[in-house]
């Protein structure tokens, strides 16, 4: 992948970032999906639980990165 094609996919990436009230930033399943490129959520689904799996792999709790 070139440098211009990862900053034009992290520019599209960033511009789908919601925003809380207190600034923290956040992203919905449903825009990650398409912006993956997947057209039905159920195989989605497959790569949401991937990452839970990597996230708790790695230390983290997921609770504090995904919700229910």
């Amino acid at each position: 992948m070139e440098a211009n094609q990862i900053q034009m996919l992290t520019e599209t990436f960033e511009g789908h970032a919601q925003q809380t009230e207190t600034g923290v930033e956040y992203w919905l399943a449903r825009d990650l999906q398409y912006l993956l490129g997947y057209t039905e959520w159920r195989n989605f689904l497959n790569i949401v639980a991937k990452a839970k799996t990597a996230c708790e792999v790695s230390g983290h709790r997921v609770a504090d990165h995904f919700v229910g």
